[in-house]
């Protein structure tokens, strides 16, 4: 009997002892679970760190694209757009910075706006760089037209200033020519005189050259007498004429009639005056233009 007792006390021992360990196996199995489950949870939660930062780097970097593209647009109704959408970026990207990386829902929202704002902009880059590319067509239309412009007002220019001076060779191939320009004195009785006291009239003459260019019919020649002073000598009857759009006064005139030959001219100028001694000038015009000069002397 004794032996029987002692056989059942040791087989409860025995389950005792196993039960014990088979608590413990359970209690460091349910240990360890614990310890793997937050192992896993604070990985989880590292990752998800990591996935928001990388996210925050992918907002800044289409945030500095939008800005960037910003400065290069000209046309105000896209820049209008662009603008809007990146506002949307900011406030996104504020949120971004204020939500827990465990919002892995939030987060993953967040990630297709992303996604959403890139498809936006790859859409904007493509109508600025259409545009872009439409300014610079444009400039290059724009400065072809202006080189051409300006090569044709250069030529313009240059055909105006080629047709003046062919007009002033014009002018001058048609302009009278004095020569051969005498003066002399004569007494009252027409006849020569040496001493200019002794003069009653100083006779002009001059030959108008030969010029088939210049206009034919009736022809003013004009004189001004240059006294040794610098004055002229005028009658209370002169008058003025034009010449370099200035009006002058004439000492003498003569109406003539052209027509292309050689032609002599006599003028007479009646003294009624003192004349001094000294170096006189003879001035002739014809046609607004200055045709001979004589410089002489009169003792």
């Amino acid at each position: 009997m004794i032996d029987e007792e002692e056989e059942k006390t040791v087989n409860r021992k025995a389950w005792i002892i196993i039960c014990i360990i088979l608590f413990m196996l359970i209690i460091g199995v349910g240990v360890y679970y614990i310890w793997y489950q937050r192992q896993q949870m604070e990985e989880m939660t590292e990752m998800f760190a990591l996935e928001k930062e990388s996210l925050w780097d992918e907002y800044k970097e289409v945030s500095l694209q939008y800005e960037g593209y910003e400065f290069g647009i000209g046309n105000d109704s896209l820049l209008i757009l662009l603008n809007t959408e990146r506002e949307k970026l900011q406030r996104l990207q504020e949120e971004l910075r204020t939500v827990k990386s465990t919002n892995v829902r939030r987060i993953n929202e967040l990630k297709k706006e992303l996604e959403t704002l890139r498809k936006i902009m790859r859409n904007y880059v493509i109508q600025i760089d259409s545009l872009n590319a439409l300014n610079q067509q444009l400039k290059d239309e724009n400065r072809q037209v202006t080189q051409k412009y300006r090569q044709a007002s250069s030529q313009a220019a240059r055909l105006s200033k080629e047709k003046e001076q062919l007009s002033e060779r014009v002018q001058m191939a048609a302009r009278l020519d004095a020569v051969n320009i005498q003066a002399s004195l004569l007494t009252s009785k027409g006849k020569s005189a040496k001493k200019i006291n002794k003069a009653a009239q100083m006779m002009l003459t001059f030959i108008i050259s030969k010029n088939i260019t210049a206009p034919v019919g009736e022809q003013i020649v004009y004189v001004r007498l240059m006294k040794p002073d610098d004055d002229i000598l005028t009658k209370p009857n002169s008058g003025y004429f034009r010449f370099e759009n200035k009006e002058i006064m004439y000492s003498m005139k003569k109406t003539i009639v052209y027509d292309g030959e050689e032609q002599n001219v006599v003028m007479y100028w009646d003294i009624e005056e003192y004349l001094s001694p000294g170096n006189y000038r003879a001035d002739i015009f014809a046609g607004e233009n200055l045709i001979g000069r004589k410089s002489f002397t009169l003792e």
